[in-house]
């Protein structure tokens, strides 16, 4: 196979920008990985030697190799082949699609999927196990909200994992409880952790084969790099398909918080593997999601008396599995949307600052650790520039801000918060690195970029922009999928930017992002996507 490839007749955007069309390169040569150089095609053809593949762009804008920085990929990949219930508009659509489903299939399967949301239902009630039941014949069936923080189970379910009137609500759970003490179907956070053993198990399929599928998928909306948050399974698919050279994308993986012994018994640290599989931070989690009322905010929801959310990691816990992460060189990614939850977050980083800890496993000349907040939501208007002061990464997905706006002022309008702060953020000088959080939301990432530009949904709502004075540029926004990503995951020096001696990961859009209309972004074709010099993606005509 040939190991120089010449890109020619494009608009590369080295530094996404106004750049005006004589002021682009137009080509950009490639050896192997690695970017050579760019200029016109006459000069890099002047400076080859031997044979070269020469590939014709047709006139589309090139932008650095845009990164989903926090992204579920074993879920997103079980999913789309799962019952998916985004978009239903009331309990009889969502059962409805259910029954359709199951009905197919085998008495003893189990039925997954899900991603329902009661607060858009028109009559938004929590629904039931003997709702469930009622379309799923028998087979047991665990369907998680769109957060991911919420299961809704049918009695099957529960008998397979031994939930009963009896069972005792988890650390950082809640078993939902009728009049009489029965189970309702419905578990937060912590309560649903044997459920999802089950979900991330062989009951739900060959995962390595569904991430190769779901792989080819991502490499279509112009992802060419991953954050993935899943579990210690989709590790272990990713290192098949690696050794079996099917790993097209590269894949920066989070350790989850239950194999944090075994990843520093293991001598794993951040930034450690191969170019196309390295290891990422440990992944924590503060509180829950706003969707499901767990989220962990400083004043109790409206009608909702001495809810405050939960505190899923207490904060000594939590301070604990901090320190022990960073003594043994692995990054600490916490999730935390409600106030309260940021600003503790922020305590326990803080306190590395004040007392920090000797990470030994990195080795001499090792950059330093460099944490993150995992959705950095609702921040108090304070923690803005703490947050910076720290050097702590705002992981933060665009479109969370315009799926739920809506519900943010019905909950948290009364508050003096920061909520998807992205432009109050930038200009106290930290760096936020975008994705999706997908499959809660779609992995696109020109999703992302017309969301953190217009704060509009798919629909161009509400006017003008939600809380339209933290919208950024079509520049920043491209930045937080690209140089934004490289810095969360040190790794700015190969990757998020078009120049010599970077790796050759771009993305080729049909139209430049910088020149459309901002409401005509999300819509803006891929037409091919490069991840190490190699085209892994191309539009069909």
């Amino acid at each position: 196979m040939l190991e120089q490839r010449l890109f020619v007749n494009g608009r590369f955007l080295t530094v996404p920008s106004n750049q005006t069309p004589g002021s682009s390169p137009t080509a950009l040569l490639s050896h192997g990985e690695e970017i050579i150089a760019l200029g016109t095609s006459e000069e890099l053809r002047a400076h080859t030697v031997g044979a070269i593949e020469t590939i014709d762009l047709a006139g589309a804008t090139v932008i650095p190799g845009l990164t989903d920085a926090h992204i579920h990929t074993a879920n997103l990949a079980r999913e789309l082949a799962a019952v998916d219930l985004r978009g239903a508009k009331d309990l009889e659509e969502a059962l409805e699609r259910i029954r359709t489903f199951a009905q197919p299939l085998p008495h003893d399967a189990w039925i997954f999927g899900g991603r329902w949301d009661f607060n858009a239902w028109t009559v938004p009630i929590q629904p039931t196990r003997q709702a469930l039941d009622s379309v799923t014949g028998g087979r047991p069936a665990a369907l998680p909200s769109v957060d991911g923080h919420t299961v809704w189970a049918n009695t099957a379910a529960l008998r397979a994992v031994g939930i009963t009137a009896a069972s005792c609500d988890p650390v950082g759970g809640e078993i939902e409880r009728d009049a009489s003490g029965e189970p309702t179907g419905i578990l937060r956070e912590a309560a649903h952790g044997p459920l999802e053993a089950i979900m991330h198990s062989s009951a739900a399929g060959d995962l390595t084969q569904q991430l190769k599928t779901a792989q080819d998928f991502l490499l279509s909306v112009g992802l060419t790099g991953i954050h993935d948050f899943d579990g210690e399974d989709c590790l272990a698919a990713y290192r098949t398909l690696e050794a079996a050279g099917d790993l097209q994308l590269r894949v920066h993986k989070a350790i989850p918080a239950v194999a944090l012994d075994l990843a520093i018994a293991e001598r794993r640290f951040t930034g450690a593997g191969t170019p196309w599989l390295r290891t990422g931070p440990v992944k924590l989690f503060s509180d829950g999601a706003l969707g499901s009322h767990t989220c962990h905010v400083s004043e109790p929801f409206p009608g909702e008396d001495g809810n405050v959310g939960i505190a899923v990691t207490p904060f000594e816990e939590l301070l604990r599995l901090v320190r022990r992460a960073a003594s043994a060189g692995i990054a600490v990614a916490t999730h935390a949307i409600g106030d309260r939850a940021n600003h503790l977050v922020l305590n326990a980083y803080e306190d590395l600052t004040n007392h920090p800890v000797s990470a030994t496993r990195q080795g001499a000349g090792a950059q330093p650790l460099r944490h993150r907040i995992e959705h950095t939501q609702h921040l108090l208007p304070g923690d803005v520039s703490r947050l910076a002061r720290l050097g702590v990464i705002p992981s933060m997905q665009p479109t969370h801000c315009t799926s739920d706006y809506r519900l943010v002022t019905n909950l948290l309008a009364d508050r003096k918060l920061a909520s998807y702060a992205w432009r109050s953020l930038i200009d106290a000088g930290a760096i936020p690195a975008f994705g999706s959080d997908s499959p809660v939301e779609q992995p696109h990432p020109l999703h992302g970029i017309h969301a953190a530009v217009t704060r509009q949904d798919s629909n161009h709502l509400p006017q003008g922009g939600w809380q339209p004075s933290e919208r950024v540029t079509v520049q920043e926004a491209i930045a937080g999928f690209t140089s934004g990503a490289a810095h969360a995951s040190g790794e700015e020096r190969l990757k998020g930017r078009l120049k010599a001696g970077m790796l050759a990961d771009f993305t080729v859009l049909g139209e430049d992002p910088c020149r459309v209309s901002s409401s005509d972004i999300r819509d803006i074709p891929v037409e091919a996507t490069v991840v190490g010099g190699r085209v892994r993606y191309r539009k069909s005509a």
